[in-house]
């Protein structure tokens, strides 16, 4: 049963030159087909227009250009600039932001010149004359700088950001047909990305290092060792039972369906990584304890556990504002570039009915792909109620990993409140919490190293290691925005530029670019120029807030690759699934979230309407 088990990760296996000689091509091919003129302006777009920006930022405000202006007046060029950059266009944001703020975004400067540069907009530049430049500026950006007009080092940077562009895309095609084929270890993709990217110049050696430990990374690798502790001290039986002891007949779909009505609601409010972290030992305790020498071996119900606990997390996003960061950036984007907003609770009205919708259409596509044969969960009850009944009393070191544990969730729903209120005097992360309740566990006796060394999946950390930089890397060179914005052009022509065809196509963009990077720079690459051609065809119309709430949604349908969000990679490490696991039952949920939030768009958000503004 070990073996097989090892087969399904893939990690000894061995390199299929046949298939790996596919992506490989067709990564070469990329690299030396000629550069499109669109990568060439959006290349221009982030390499030359940000100081060009800041340039005519200095030029308009104080009278001289960015390299003769004094520090506190390049500080305020660049603050504007990047708000320009994240959609926020109105004074309103420039007076929010503080000093953390600039340093979090690597503007140069420092406290002192910020305050002077805070109180030089705040107290002599009025909100119109603001909002005047800041069109100044975004019009420069977008338009005003054309490729073949460049020279000199302008044109050469621009050359390099077209190639950095190049560079991801083929690195995409690459990743995702190594996925799909496991032509490759996995864990080997990811380091291929680091090395793709070192030796096409996108990253230094230096560079690629820090990027491969996010925090989401830490906290990936902390919450498998927390599981491992539970798994080790028994801990997991004990909260198992007590979450099922009710149920009157355990057959394996009512258990699913516990899981989705427990996780999705609760991915609303709370961290979608933390329950599925906290649920992947439950997970795979019931399907441990449901084998029996009559049935050894039930790979279908492993499989439909552990892709119904990822697929619990990522459809509870979307129902709140606090889901993800991906709504806040699309409320955001809304108020700065058309004035409206979207109140939490109003949020909430319109977006917890496709939650709601969603935890019955999953749960039935997941008992449509995945056909256990043990169907009754009752002998894995029965098991476990013995196996609490012989441990006694709760133990030291099962009071431990429960204290650790409730410690460590507190920490994971309050680290970034408590910062924003001066209670820590750092940003801790949830990674960082993480792995400091792996620690402790060390120092309470709870586990040794051996525990972690054995019963971790080392691989995953590095699978999403990679799949941090890849996402990170389709984001920052800007080829998210030109794969978007070159979907959007191609399809305007067949008349999908406006009114729902449009929203599909939105949605169908975000909800691919989704799979591959972080759901918040999905949201970003996808949403400015979604909710610009909205004010364009529809203006101020209900379209524009149901532009934003519908790529915010949409870009929560990661669910076809593991490197999709981490509730996916964390399922992965129990060692049940296969990556077709995830294309088998993500396609289908895909396809119906879309076809519901065009439908829920179309029916009960238009009868709806928004705030008194007219229909589209």
């Amino acid at each position: 049963m070990e073996k097989k088990k090892k087969k399904v990760t893939g990690y000894d296996k061995y390199v299929d030159w046949k298939m790996f000689s596919i992506p490989v091509i067709l990564l070469f091919v990329i690299l030396f087909m000629p550069t499109p003129y669109g990568m060439k302006d959006v290349g221009t777009e982030y390499r030359v227009a940000p100081g060009k920006v800041i340039n005519l930022v200095t030029t308009e405000l104080f009278g001289h250009a960015s390299s003769d202006a004094e520090q506190w007046q390049i500080l305020v060029a660049g603050i504007m600039e990047q708000n320009m950059k994240m959609g926020a266009l109105t004074k309103k944001r420039f007076v929010k932001r503080d000093f953390k703020w600039v340093q979090k975004n690597k503007i140069p400067g420092d406290e002192k010149n910020f305050n002077r540069a805070h109180t030089y907009v705040s107290e002599e530049v009025d909100d119109e004359a603001y909002a005047s430049l800041m069109k100044k500026t975004m019009a420069l950006r977008k338009t005003g700088l054309k490729y073949e007009d460049l020279q000199g080092q302008d044109k050469k940077a621009a050359d390099k950001g077209a190639w950095h562009i190049k560079v991801a895309v083929a690195m995409g095609v690459f990743v995702v047909l190594c996925f799909l084929t496991e032509c490759i270890p996995l864990p080997g993709v990811s380091f291929c990305i680091g090395l793709i990217l070192v030796f096409t110049g996108v990253v230094s050696r230096k560079q690629v290092a820090m990027l491969y430990w996010d925090d989401a990374c830490w906290f990936i690798m902390g919450s498998l060792m927390f599981a491992a502790a539970f798994v080790k001290t028994g801990v997991d039986k004990r909260v198992c039972l007590m979450m099922f002891r009710k149920l009157a007949v355990p057959d394996v779909r009512w258990i699913t369906l516990i899981i989705f009505i427990i996780i999705s609601p609760l991915a609303a409010f709370i961290s979608d990584h933390a329950l599925a972290a906290m649920f992947l030992p439950i997970g795979m305790l019931l399907y441990q304890n449901s084998l029996s020498p009559e049935v050894p071996d039930d790979p279908e119900l492993g499989k439909m556990l552990m892709i119904a606990i990822a697929m619990a997390c990522n459809i509870g996003g979307p129902g709140a504002p606090s889901g993800g960061a991906r709504n806040v950036i699309m409320m955001t984007y809304l108020t700065d570039m058309f004035g409206m907003d979207i109140g939490y609770f109003q949020w909430v009205t319109y977006c917890f009915p496709f939650l709601l919708l969603m935890i019955p259409i999953t749960w039935l596509l997941v008992n449509w792909r995945f056909k256990p044969q043990i169907t009754s969960l009752a002998p894995a009850m029965a098991h476990l109620r013995r196996e609490t009944e012989k441990m006694g009393g709760w133990n030291r070191k099962q009071l431990w990993a429960l204290i650790i544990f409730v410690i460590m969730v507190f920490g994971w729903f309050t680290e970034k409140t408590f910062f924003n209120m001066g209670i820590y005097p750092v940003r801790l992360g949830i990674g960082v919490i993480a792995v400091a309740g792996a620690v402790a566990y060390l120092l309470a006796g709870v586990v040794n190293w051996r525990d972690y060394q054995e019963k971790v999946d080392w691989g995953v950390v590095w699978l999403y290691a990679g799949a941090i930089i890849f996402g990170r890397t389709l984001d920052s060179t800007g080829a998210a925005y030109w794969l978007a914005r070159s979907a959007i052009e191609a399809l305007a022509p067949l008349g999908m530029d406006a009114g729902l065809p449009l929203l599909a196509v939105s949605n169908g963009l975000t909800a691919v670019l989704t799979n591959l990077m972080a759901d918040g720079p999905a949201a970003a690459a996808v949403g400015p120029i979604a909710l610009n051609m909205a004010g364009l065809v529809h203006p101020g119309t209900t379209f524009l807030p149901f532009m934003a709430m519908s790529t915010a949604i949409a870009s929560s349908f990661a669910y076809c690759l593991i490197i999709g969000t981490p509730p996916n990679a964390i399922v992965y490490a129990s060692g049940y699934l296969e990556p077709k696991d995830f294309i088998r039952i993500g396609i289908p949920v895909w396809f119906a979230a879309n076809i519901l939030l065009l439908v829920l768009t179309g029916i009960y958000w238009s009868l709806r309407g928004f705030s008194g503004l007219p229909g589209f």
